[in-house]
């Protein structure tokens, strides 16, 4: 029967020294938290020793077996057994990378960056028996965990299922065919004063009167769509026109720097997720100055301008009454004549905006980059006011559906890695 004792029980451990900036290839191994290794031209250890990822983002928590001469990165851990200890560190190393998820969760501390806390790494139990019983639970270990993989691995295709199916409501929504009966029972909603051509021609005057009061300064007018630049055709009742044509504001976001603790959140690209706000990892002000400049208000669209492929572009809707500031590298924007907001949230998440933003993107130096002025560009497919409500009120029902169905996968996944734990503690128990 194995017993259950604290990682710091069973090894010494200590923190590796190079930095990756200052390596300089050679014929020694250089181990970094990464998968793949690099050199260096000269060594700190000559052993064997398990080489553990304890600061890197996604490398987090990830073990490497190394014998022989080598030099680790300073965002790892060098295991080495206890002195009078036998362990099997080939066992152990397949035993850290079953466990790892497991690890990061219970050692992990940080905000914006987590990081392995070594007092709670060095308290974190794994199983110890004899020598010989590590090296019969070598392939159980093996067997163990290619159930498991191959379970999460199942476990993530439905959650992508799921997120293209998102993306296909959105997109399905956006070009007026989820509400494709609705235009048949209500003709006369999409037709004369409803028409969004109508409802354009007000937001103009609307402008217009704003900016003769001198509220709003006058901008550069923006070229009309011609018919080939239409993504796709339009129903009845619905007009392409810019964003710039429909929303105001515009605004970079504060520059001010943020801190751990304030009396205000200042939100950044990070709590823009799946076109909400995530209140996770936040960092503050206390500016006044900034934020009485950056203040959000209700139904305002926080759009984030730059950084890789992945992140810019995307945009969220500000549904709270709490106050909050927003980072510089987002675009606080807000939507005129009574268009419906959550209706415009899921055109600036759909795989039409994606798109866009594909095209537009890169800057003069090859950057991903989309200021306020690209963003304006943008074609916006408009529909009438009330249809606005009718795919919105369509659209909240197909997202809560498949977030149910979301959840109940991850709960899944969840109860797969306690019964993997179970199954591990009775399998070294026997």
């Amino acid at each position: 029967m194995a017993e259950w004792k604290p990682i710091d029980e069973l090894f010494d451990y200590e923190k590796g020294t190079l930095q990756s900036s200052k390596c300089t290839p050679g014929k020694y191994t250089f181990i970094t938290a990464a998968e793949d290794w690099k050199t260096h031209e000269t060594f700190t250890h000559d052993c064997e020793a398990l080489i553990f990822a304890m600061a890197a983002s996604g490398s987090l928590g990830r073990t490497h077996y190394v014998k022989g001469k080598f030099i680790s990165s300073d965002l790892c851990f060098i295991l080495t057994p206890k002195k009078g200890l036998r362990l099997d560190l080939t066992f152990y190393h397949r035993l850290f990378n079953f466990l790892r998820a497991d690890i990061v969760k219970r050692t992990a501390t940080g905000t914006s960056k987590l990081a392995i806390n070594q007092t709670n790494f060095g308290a974190y139990k794994l199983p110890y028996f004899d020598y010989e019983h590590q090296l019969s639970f070598r392939d159980k270990i093996e067997t163990i965990a290619s159930i498991n993989s191959e379970f999460s691995e199942g476990m993530d295709y439905q959650l992508l299922l799921l997120d293209k199916l998102h993306q296909v409501v959105l997109q399905e929504a956006i070009e007026g065919k989820l509400t494709s009966e609705w235009r048949k029972q209500n003709p006369h909603l999409i037709r004369g004063e409803n028409h969004a051509s109508k409802l354009l021609d007000i937001i103009r005057a609307e402008k217009d009167h704003l900016i003769h009061e001198g509220k709003i300064r006058k901008e550069k007018p923006l070229l009309p769509i011609a018919v080939e630049e239409s993504p796709f055709s339009l129903p009845e009742g619905w007009i392409w026109c810019r964003l710039g044509e429909i929303a105001q504001g515009f605004e970079y976001g504060s520059s001010t720097k943020s801190k751990e603790e304030g009396k205000v959140p200042v939100l950044r690209m990070g709590n823009l997720q799946n076109g909400c706000i995530d209140w996770d990892d936040l960092v503050y002000t206390n500016d006044d100055a900034e934020i009485e400049k950056h203040l959000l208000e209700f139904n305002d669209l926080l759009f984030n301008r730059t950084n890789s492929r992945e992140l810019v572009g995307k945009t969220a809707l500000y549904e709270s009454k709490e106050m909050a500031i927003y980072a510089g590298y987002l675009v606080r924007f807000h939507m005129s004549g009574g268009i419906n907001p959550k209706y415009s949230n899921y055109i600036m998440n759909s795989p039409l905006h994606r798109n866009w933003c594909d095209e537009v993107k890169a800057d003069a130096l090859g950057q991903s980059n989309i200021n306020a002025t690209k963003l304006r560009d943008f074609r916006f497919p408009l529909p009438p006011l009330t249809e606005q409500e009718a795919i919105v009120e369509r659209v909240e029902k197909l997202i809560d559906m498949i977030d149910e169905l979301r959840n109940q996968v991850t709960e899944r996944n969840g109860q797969s890695e306690v019964l993997m734990q179970s199954f591990l503690q009775e399998a070294f128990a026997e």
